[in-house]
């Protein structure tokens, strides 16, 4: 976990760019599954995203890109990863929102080796919900959505599901990839 993996002027103007899109109604109704096996369950999960594009050429999404690139090239040449390639999105929980335990990785596809969420909340207090509960084996940790943390594990090992939010919780989530 780091807690300033973005800086505070890319942080904002992410954040602007997330909140243009919802104002514009371009956020959608998060899904369950792949594109295979596509489903929307307001039960499980209530967030809202729109998925970030390299071809969409915004100034702060391509020095967002960038970082991931550079980030990437350090987990291959220093961890020997193996990560291939990236995909991620702007999430939006409104008042009330949430997303029930899961873990990130696919039982039809196990491309997804590592999950990243990257936080673009100012401000944030324990009072606005929506933290990240993270289980692994009998350890349960808790994780505030704070302005420019991110938070990185295991896509296939760390089960981890969204708490209620009482106000609105915005961020870049994402997973690194073994296939293009």
């Amino acid at each position: 976990m780091s807690n300033e993996f973005l800086s505070s002027d890319l942080a904002f103007h992410l954040k602007t760019n997330l909140l243009a899109l919802y104002e514009n109604e371009a956020l959608k109704l998060a899904g369950l599954a792949n594109t295979h096996l596509f489903v929307h369950d307001k039960e499980i999960r209530s967030d809202k995203i729109f998925w970030l594009d390299k071809a969409d050429n915004n100034h702060y999404e391509q020095q967002f890109f960038d970082l991931m690139d550079a980030f990437v090239l350090y987990l291959n040449r220093t961890c020997f990863t193996g990560i291939k390639s990236y995909e991620f999105h702007y999430a939006l929980y409104e008042k009330g929102a949430f997303y029930k335990k899961h873990i990130d990785q696919f039982k039809s596809d196990n491309s997804r080796v590592f999950s990243m969420i990257i936080y673009l909340n100012e401000g944030w207090s324990e009072q606005d919900g929506g933290e990240l509960k993270l289980y692994q084996g009998t350890e349960i940790q808790i994780i505030f959505p704070e302005n420019q943390k991110c938070v990185f594990f295991k896509s296939n090992e760390i089960e981890h599901e969204v708490l209620v939010t009482n106000t609105s919780r915005m961020s870049i989530t994402g997973w690194l990839k073994t296939s293009l």
